[in-house]
């Protein structure tokens, strides 16, 4: 297969990657539409000026002539680069797995146990062609194409992420699992990501993101968008390793009824520039959101990260705890929010925000906004920022601790809340991951 590649933002761009994905009207005139609203929407007035030039951007890449799910199919390059990053190993502990690579999933695997249950676990492309009715009833609804600017971007140029629908009464034993991968220079990757965990269902899915390092920048704009029902539960983990060369740039939000449960366990270790700040709005009775982070700040870097809970029925509870780390110079940043609105009687929300910063070269700051519109409903913020204690280094080292890896058991039990949430490969991961920034 001939390499495709589309560089560039114009309107006869956005057409060839609709062309290229034999889309219906509909999806080609949601991408226009897209196209003009994000000409329309200014960046952020908060969080890292990110300077993009989108110009230079490449917005489709692909050299694989079709998505397979026997993985001694692809590419050998590819393969030994994915076996390099220990990915297709940890399918053992999955039900099922898809690879994006570059714009498009190379690599699907789904267990007959799945099938059996009728579950969808598929490329967001194809689920476009299969299932074009169930898509089009969510696509779009939760994060629209003028929600922000890099929503518009992704809603103009998405090309690959995931696809699940859990149906009524289905329990999944085991995670499934995608991955995301950039490996060329001023690659843009857009994926978009639809979620639906239908009533009395449960899911958990986990995505890795890693990309090397350019001299030149690459752009990650992507979208989620999880639906979950009544009785039901997700738990969305992600550990983002994007290279430090990265503009990290997502929308995450999930609508919860009544009784539903969503969980979002979101790790942030690399890229330049990060905004992300997964949101539940707790729209049913009983329904929970919980968002657990840690986002680590090295030199050069912006982790502008939180959460967003949107209370609207009555005795929701949502819980966000906050671990941010900065060193040699990064600047890790909390931006959240709270809203308890009137209709929600006998809620409560919890925000618990940690900083540690190593250095005195090194920034953080917390910007939390919490309202609450009702008297029968409570709202708890606890923050702390501190510093490494010199009484707890002299007492590992005391014990015949280096300086170096007492600092790192510090750090550990710092994110401990964070680590005991992920599977143990995912854990030990992260583990590795900050040792190599440490």
């Amino acid at each position: 297969m001939i390499e495709i590649e589309i560089k560039g933002l114009c309107l006869e761009n956005i057409k060839k990657i609709s062309k290229l994905k034999d889309e219906e009207n509909y999806f080609l005139n949601y991408r226009l539409d897209s196209f003009r609203k994000f000409q329309e929407l200014k960046n952020p007035d908060f969080g890292p000026k990110c300077d993009i030039d989108y110009d230079k951007i490449i917005y489709y890449k692909n050299n694989v002539p079709k998505m397979e799910n026997d993985w001694g199919l692809i590419n050998k390059s590819i393969r030994c680069e994915f076996q390099d990053l220990g990915v297709i190993e940890s399918e053992k502990n999955l039900d099922g797995i898809g690879i994006q690579y570059e714009s498009e999933v190379i690599y699907h695997k789904m267990l007959k146990e799945l099938e059996d249950k009728k579950v969808i676990f598929t490329s967001i492309d194809e689920a476009i062609k299969k299932y074009p009715d169930l898509v089009k009833k969510y696509f779009g609804k939760l994060v629209s194409n003028n929600d922000n600017k890099f929503a518009a971007l992704n809603s103009c140029v998405f090309s690959g992420g995931s696809f699940i629908y859990v149906p009524k009464n289905t329990t999944l034993d085991r995670p499934l699992q995608s991955y995301f991968r950039i490996s060329s220079r001023d690659m843009g990757q857009f994926e978009r990501t639809l979620i639906i965990v239908d009533d009395n269902s449960s899911l958990h899915y986990i995505e890795g993101c890693t990309a090397p390092t350019y001299s030149s920048s690459s752009l990650h704009a992507a979208v989620v968008e999880i639906y979950v029902g009544k009785n039901s539960k997700c738990r969305y983990s992600t550990i983002q390793n994007w290279a430090f060369n990265v503009n990290n740039l997502v929308t995450k939000r999930a609508l919860v009824l009544e009784n539903g449960v969503m969980e979002w366990i979101d790790g942030n270790i690399g890229s330049f520039n990060t905004m992300k700040y997964p949101a539940c709005i707790l729209k049913g009775d009983n329904s929970k959101g919980t968002c657990i982070t840690i986002s680590v700040a090295s030199k050069n870097q912006f982790q502008d990260t939180g959460s967003r809970m949107i209370h609207i029925g009555r005795n929701t509870i949502s819980k966000i705890i906050s671990k941010s780390i900065a060193l040699n110079g990064g600047n890790s940043t909390y931006r959240g929010k709270i809203d308890i609105k009137k209709s929600a009687n006998g809620s409560e929300a919890s925000l618990k925000c940690d900083t540690l910063i190593l250095d005195d070269i090194s920034k953080s700051d917390t910007y939390p906004i919490n309202i609450n519109h009702n008297k029968s409903s409570n709202i708890y913020h606890e923050a702390t920022v501190s510093k490494i204690s010199e009484d707890n280094l002299n007492y590992l080292m005391s014990r015949g601790i280096s300086k170096e890896k007492a600092i790192e058991l510090i750090i550990l039990g710092f994110i401990d809340d964070f680590k005991k949430e992920l599977p143990v490969e995912y854990a030990v991961e992260l583990n590795q991951l900050l040792k190599k920034i440490l």
